[in-house]
């Protein structure tokens, strides 16, 4: 199979560069600053076992591409840019007849619960990837990735539910890919469990990381409305013990710096991306709350806060953690 990464930041950028170096087929789909550093110097992997640079073929756009019925397509942008990707790639026409939203596999390895959703509007055969999967976008053409020995975990199934063939032949090309991925009947579960650890991404990127014990208690609040609201809703979620035991032994961090490692909405911040996916963390615990009638004013302040400071593009962390607690009491 042909795997084709639609999004080559962190996670994409991670997932090809591990599939690549294999023996996989790969193709990474970029745009702007990153297309034209991996078009002229290839993508530049750096891990705990050392750097490496892979060149590996990249387009920009559908079009440039000829689609074969062996194809995996991996959704790996934000969940903020999905509809535009999926819009683009789903009409694509696939040698032998019929489009690829007809015919090919599409992965969702994104955070949130929304693309999957998304996805399936466009494509016929949607799977649900929850990533675990320490990664860093360094600069133009290089990703880093602190995970050893295993570099991620991601649990992998059919959305909305069930495994198939296709499924198992995907994760046993990952497995040799220093990345382990289980196969399960209940992917949305992972990652609704994930989802409740995400809801710290928006106080990390406003705040910082979550070193002071208001900034924890904060999260705290933000995941207690996280559970009620999934209570409510009837939506079951792998819960920490489980999680925890799923990387026990297999993954731990090595920093390469010593200095805490941002995560992905950090990331958008640090890169003055104007978006952040905020609106589909938090703001799906806000969400299932209006339609189940559950307050969520934690959660509510921190995606708007966060969406605010994509928005006038301000420094991540920029705003101590007092001033955000402040703001959240005012509302609930």
């Amino acid at each position: 199979m042909r795997y084709i990464i639609i999004g080559a930041g962190a996670v994409g950028g991670v997932l090809g560069g591990r599939l690549s170096e294999a023996g996989h087929d790969v193709v990474l789909v970029a745009r702007g600053a990153q297309y034209e550093a991996l078009r002229t110097g290839g993508l530049r992997l750096v891990t705990p076992d050392g750097p490496r640079t892979h060149p590996i073929p990249v387009v920009d756009r559908p079009e440039a591409l000829e689609l074969s019925a062996d194809d995996v397509l991996v959704l790996a942008v934000k969940t903020q840019d999905s509809t535009a990707a999926l819009d683009a790639w789903s009409v694509r026409p696939v040698a032998g007849g019929s489009t690829a939203g007809e015919r090919l596999p599409l992965i969702c390895a994104q955070n949130g619960v929304e693309s999957e959703r998304l996805a399936l509007r466009r494509f016929r055969h949607v799977y649900g990837m929850c990533v675990w999967l320490p990664a860093t976008f360094v600069e133009p053409g290089e990703v880093s990735a602190a995970g050893t020995p295993l570099t991620g975990i991601l649990h992998l199934g059919r959305y909305p539910t069930g495994t198939d063939r296709t499924a198992r032949l995907i994760a046993a090309d990952l497995e040799k890919s220093k990345l382990l991925a289980p196969v399960v009947p209940d992917v949305m579960r992972w990652k609704y469990g994930k989802l409740l650890a995400n809801l710290a991404n928006a106080i990390e990127a406003v705040s910082g990381p979550l070193a002071h014990e208001d900034a924890s208690a904060l999260f705290e609040r933000a995941l207690a409305e996280g559970r009620d609201v999934l209570m409510a809703a009837g939506i079951d979620a792998v819960g920490q013990e489980e999680q925890a035991e799923a990387r026990a032994g297999r993954l731990r961090l090595e920093p390469f710096d010593g200095s805490p490692r941002g995560g992905s909405s950090w990331q958008s911040l640090s890169r003055g991306t104007g978006t952040i996916e905020a609106d589909y963390l938090n703001g799906e615990i806000v969400l299932l709350g209006r339609l189940h009638g559950v307050p969520t004013p934690v959660n509510d302040v921190l995606r708007r806060t966060a969406n605010t400071f994509a928005r006038e593009r301000r420094e991540p962390g920029s705003m101590p953690v007092a001033e955000l607690v402040a703001l959240v009491d005012a509302a609930a």
